[in-house]
């Protein structure tokens, strides 16, 4: 009985201490794991900020949704097909604002003359930073 006893109280011991050990890790991975979402958080950068409140403002998710394709593409996907530079969002703005066809498919993108070249730049700006990693 002793035996079982020094056994089962060895055994809880190396128990105990192998869960503090993978507890530490998983506080420490955790930590890791929220700093470099703190790093990536996306919602902080400027140029987010201001392509999101403009999209708000004008009628672009009566057809397009952030990760799911409804009327025209997704944004995740438009951020996953154009790099990220000035020339793009030039061209995407032109786009928003003339409208287009065939790129995505037979649906047309209606035109939307009353936005600004540079707001139209803007919310591709907010566009382009969805690109998943």
């Amino acid at each position: 009985m002793k035996k079982y006893l020094l056994v089962a109280g060895i055994a809880a011991a190396l128990i105990a201490c192998g869960g503090n050990t993978n507890e530490k890790k998983e506080n420490a991975d955790a930590s890791t794991s929220s700093s470099t979402a703190a790093a990536d958080d996306k919602s902080k950068n400027p140029d987010y900020q201001k392509g999101l409140e403009l999209i708000a403002k004008n009628d672009c998710l009566t057809c397009h949704k952030v990760s799911e394709k409804l009327i025209g593409p997704s944004y995740q996907e438009v951020a996953a097909k154009y790099e990220n530079n000035e020339e793009n969002v030039k061209h995407l703005a032109d786009k928003v604002i003339k409208g287009g066809q065939g790129v995505w498919g037979q649906v047309p993108m209606t035109p939307h003359a009353g936005v600004s070249q540079a707001d139209a730049e803007q919310m591709i700006k907010y566009v382009l930073l969805l690109k998943a990693k």
